[in-house]
């Protein structure tokens, strides 16, 4: 049987692909072509396919017969033997014993219960008979279950056939027969819904001998009454009386060609039908499918490849029980640690850049510019409360006598108290660096989660060191504190002395924020949720030093509300049920109502550290934290009154503006040293140990040797992909001999193509015409006179007969005719 010659090794080669898939186990997502076999039951399916094998070796039986997909691969060859995948090795030349087996391994997998399966049986036949052909026996659709099926089957089997129908590089072989309606085929309507402009469907007509008397297929088999792309084949099987008699399938071939060339309707179509032609044309399609689509399942597995290569990176050569391979992986992942370590904290440019939060150098930087002053600005509370403060000790100074001058005493206490209150924000500084310290680390490790061990024992010494550093630089943070409590530098340049400091105090200016001026201090987006109008609503908010303002957004047209500062406090909310965001809320402390009706704003931020900027933004414009007041307070507050004593109030005044004066410069100097001693005790030490010693440290393990034991989960997920890479690598190998095959017997063809116009034109010295030229209606025939001859030689070359007939050009029907004087 003649093929599509030239192309026939592409069937081969799609079949090696799909058993190199199949045997190393591996599900890749790429979808080989092949022909999938579509139809209702009993439409005559298991006849077609066994009419291309020309063997009975298909379950046959009422009901659903064919219940898991057969992947049925028909080879050329000399010889004629079947050989099932999942019992390699083992060749079948009984096809009755090809039956029982398919029989066995279907129920084997689903019951004897008329279940049915995705899972394919793969089966090979090879005969001297049959064309290079894949095709895919899916069941027969069915509307009503039976025995003890599921109430579902029929969806059930239609999950399966579009499983592998809706494939795009999947033909479409639908199975009718000639004796239904074709407006209501199944298997015409299921290839519709997922090819509906029948560019990959094929259409089968059977049991065309069966159609009533005086009835025939003729406008459907001329492709006239519900056209496909591909067109229809109609084909004539044995009946079941045939079977039943085990008619050989060679005369049921004999009497199918008979049937055509005997019937009027068929006669004229009879070379374009039957079991032979139907073979040749999906012989055809198939090979023209494979070529069109191999171009695009190579780069499929090139894409994946690459994937899978970039995960393996080194392992794929990696032998567990080779110890100088696991020194080798051993210093490549501390190495890549390292990198990774440094490139988190130092920044990367690379593409996988974290866009949804900020994270390692990025984190810490926003803890010192951010996070850390605003825990200093926490520890200044308000000015009553420093006033209060500085009255007390005032008062505490000068005992029962009457102060006539304002004491230095308490402007050294006042400094110290506020100086030591710098030491927690300063520690838990310290705290939230070496907390995202121990993330990077974490993250980094992920690479070595393949080795758990390993990771185990990283994370260990480098938290270890950590936690020693984190400690050395508590104690030099203390240090600081102390040194700044031992000696109060009243001749700094930037204090204003007591002169300029009893001056304020004389001219008696209020203590606001006026001199900030109405300066903006932040903006951005908040979520306001205790309004019932405007409940959860996202406002633009922009906050000075003197009031706060939102619009409806950032383009602060649409002014919403203005609310003044004055007298406001915050405090922080709990989360509730449905607002699951960070919350504060802004409030007066006599409990009037802040806007309207309302006693408190509740807003919310995107994330705790967008809350906490913005509290610290507040605390810039003097709206203060909530302070709970005690009894002590009371009674203190009580005792002093400033509007009793003006001496006194005028003495508060002073050492207000000297403390205020001097923790500037405390303040300003503590955040800028902070930083710079975590960075060099903590983040860089780290950093040193990490490229340094970390790999000492290892080395210095008694269970060295046990340090890169793979867990079971990644063996086997290593092992998993160490398959699917050889797989591709063997699915690119066989498409590369695939190509180089074509391209040899391209250059065959173009060279047999050539030699042959060659000695075409040698043979037959006419007007050389350029191969397979074609017009669609042959052009219009004319002729015109040859030229007349010189003037006074007319006569001489009439006598000497020089003039010949006209005469036509070879092969007049593909160009126009004209006639050649020929003049010596």
């Amino acid at each position: 049987m003649a093929g599509n010659a030239g192309m026939e090794h592409l069937i081969p080669i799609v079949n090696k692909l799909q058993d190199a898939f199949t045997v190393l186990g591996v599900n890749l997502s790429l979808d080989l072509p092949q022909i999938a076999v579509v139809g209702g039951q009993s439409a005559g399916k298991s006849s077609v396919l066994e009419n291309f094998v020309g063997r009975d070796f298909l379950p046959r039986g009422s009901g659903i017969v064919t219940r898991r997909p057969l992947i049925l691969q028909l080879i050329h060859s000399k010889f004629e033997y079947a050989e099932f995948l999942h019992n390699k090795g083992k060749k079948f030349t009984d096809f009755d014993e090809v039956r029982k087996e398919i029989e066995a391994e279907t129920d084997r997998i689903t019951g004897n219960n008329k279940g049915i399966s995705t899972l394919p049986i793969n089966l090979k036949i090879y005969s001297p008979h049959v064309l290079n052909l894949t095709l895919i026996d899916l069941p027969g659709m069915t509307k009503v279950p039976i025995g003890d099926q599921p109430a579902d089957i029929e969806q059930q089997i239609r999950n399966m056939i579009l499983q592998f129908i809706k494939k795009e590089s999947c033909l479409i072989l639908a199975v009718t027969p000639a004796n239904t309606d074709l407006a209501n085929s199944d298997a015409l309507q299921i290839a519709r819904e997922v090819d509906p402009q029948g560019y990959r469907t094929i259409g089968v007509i059977t049991k065309l001998d069966i159609m009533d008397e005086g009835t025939d297929a003729r406008l459907i088999l001329e492709n006239k009454l519900l056209p496909l792309r591909r067109g229809y084949v109609g084909v004539v099987n044995r009946s079941q009386r045939d079977i039943d008699g085990q008619k050989d399938i060679k005369l049921a071939l004999e009497s199918e060609r008979k049937y055509f060339l005997g019937h009027p309707a068929y006669r004229h179509i009879a070379d374009k039908l039957g079991t032979p032609y139907l073979q040749k044309v999906l012989n055809e399609q198939l090979t023209n499918h494979i070529r069109n689509t191999l171009p695009s399942l190579r780069d499929k597995l090139q894409k994946q490849m690459i994937i899978l290569e970039k995960e393996l990176g080194d392992f794929k050569k990696f032998s567990p029980d080779d110890p100088s391979l696991k020194n080798k992986a051993l210093l490549q992942m501390i190495q890549q640690f390292a990198l990774s370590f440094e490139k988190v904290l130092e920044g990367s440019r690379s593409d996988d850049v974290n866009t949804t939060e900020l994270s390692g150098g990025a984190k810490i930087n926003c803890i010192f510019h951010e996070r850390f002053p605003f825990e200093i600005v926490k520890m200044e509370f308000d000015e009553s409360e420093l006033r209060r403060e500085i009255a007390i000790a005032i008062a505490n100074i000068h005992g029962i006598r009457i102060g006539l001058f304002t004491p230095d005493l308490a402007f050294d206490a006042i400094v110290k108290k506020q100086i030591a209150r710098l030491k927690e924000p300063c520690l838990e500084c310290v705290n939230l660096v070496v907390t995202e310290l121990i993330n990077i680390i974490r993250t980094c490790t992920d690479q070595m989660s393949r080795f758990p061990r390993l990771k185990e024992i990283v994370e260990r010494i480098i938290t270890n060191y950590l936690r020693r550093r984190e400690e050395f630089c508590k104690d030099q943070l203390s240090v600081y504190i102390h040194c700044q409590l031992s000696y109060m530098n009243t001749n700094h340049e930037d204090f204003i002395g007591f002169a300029n400091a009893e001056n304020q105090a004389k001219k008696s200016v209020p203590v606001s924020n006026d001199h900030l001026g109405n300066q903006v201090i932040r903006k951005g987006y908040m979520t306001l949720h205790n309004l019932s109008i405007i409940k959860g609503r996202s406002f633009w908010y922009v906050l000075s030093s003197d009031n706060l303002a939102w619009y409806k957004d950032e383009t602060e047209k649409e002014i919403q509300y203005i609310l003044p500062l004055n007298k406001l406090r915050l405090r922080d909310v709990g989360s509730g049920f449905i607002n699951k965001k960070p919350t504060f809320a802004l409030f007066l402390p006599n409990g009037a109502n802040v806007y309207k009706d309302y006693k408190q704003l509740e807003l919310s931020c995107s994330s705790l550290d967008d809350m906490n900027s913005w509290k610290a933004s507040f605390l810039r414009a003097g709206v203060y934290p909530e302070k709970p007041i005690n009894d002590e307070t009371e009674e203190d507050n009580a005792i002093i009154d400033n509007d009793v004593d003006p001496q006194l109030k005028r003495q508060v005044e002073v050492i207000r503006n000297l403390v205020e004066s001097y923790m500037s410069i405390v303040s300003k100097a503590t955040k800028d040293l902070v930083p710079k001693i975590i960075t060099n005790l903590i983040i860089k030490n780290t950093k040193m140990f990490i490229f340094e010693e970390l790999l000492v440290n290892i080395y210095a393990q008694e269970d060295r040797i046990n340090l890169l034991e793979e867990c079971p989960a990644e063996v086997k997920k290593r092992e998993e992909k160490m398959a699917m890479f050889q797989a591709c690598k063997s699915a690119l190998d066989i498409i590369g001999d695939c190509t180089m095959k074509c391209s040899s017997n391209t250059l065959i063809n173009k060279e047999e193509e050539n030699h042959y116009s060659i000695s075409t034109v040698s043979n037959k010295p006419t007007i050389a015409t350029k191969k397979n030229y074609r017009l669609s209606t042959p052009p219009p025939v004319f002729s015109r006179p040859a030229p007349p001859p010189p003037p006074g030689k007319l006569r001489k070359y009439k006598s000497e007969k020089n003039i010949s007939e006209p005469r036509p050009i070879a092969n007049s029907n593909l160009i126009p005719k004209f006639y050649i004087l020929s003049i010596p």
